[in-house]
């Protein structure tokens, strides 16, 4: 199989990733700093082991685009929906914090790409209580929790 030129751009984007991850980690008390490196170290391996596959791919196999494999079954609505969502999210993470917003999000999202209701109703569980006890209750990170949120309080 040919090494694409359009992997370099994931390889860059990945590094691009670790590197402001872990510089925002280091801005963490000491003891919250264990689980976000160990994650950012695991994720920075298996991107160095993903360019060493392609650079094994390009001296075998030679290089090719790879730009109209990528975009052959782009479908611009799908994504401008995903992007307006996302830019959406961020601002209801403002106002009802994170697990309103996230619970919003992502009902929105999966419905809208016709994901059965069962499927997404146990993604949407899953990822909540995933979130609370890995961060909420084991690492003891505070997620956003909204200025609305904060008033009724």
């Amino acid at each position: 199989m040919k090494m694409k030129k359009t992997d370099i751009g994931i390889v860059v984007f990945m590094y691009l990733v670790c590197a402001y991850f872990y510089s925002q980690t280091v801005n963490f008390r000491a003891d919250s700093q264990t689980y976000p490196k160990f994650t950012i170290i695991l994720l920075f391996g298996l991107t160095t082991l993903y360019l060493l596959q392609m650079l094994v791919a390009a001296k075998k196999h030679g290089v090719e685009s790879g730009v109209a494999e990528v975009f052959k079954d782009f479908q611009p609505k799908q994504f401008l929906f995903c992007l307006i969502g996302a830019i959406l999210y961020v601002v209801l993470m403002h106002f009802f914090g994170f697990y309103i917003s996230t619970v919003i999000f992502m009902a929105a999202v999966l419905l809208y790409l016709r994901v059965p209701i069962l499927h997404s109703a146990i993604a949407i569980v899953a990822i909540i209580a995933l979130v609370y006890f890995a961060f909420g209750k084991f690492l003891g990170v505070k997620l956003p929790i909204g200025t609305v949120i904060k008033m009724l309080r």
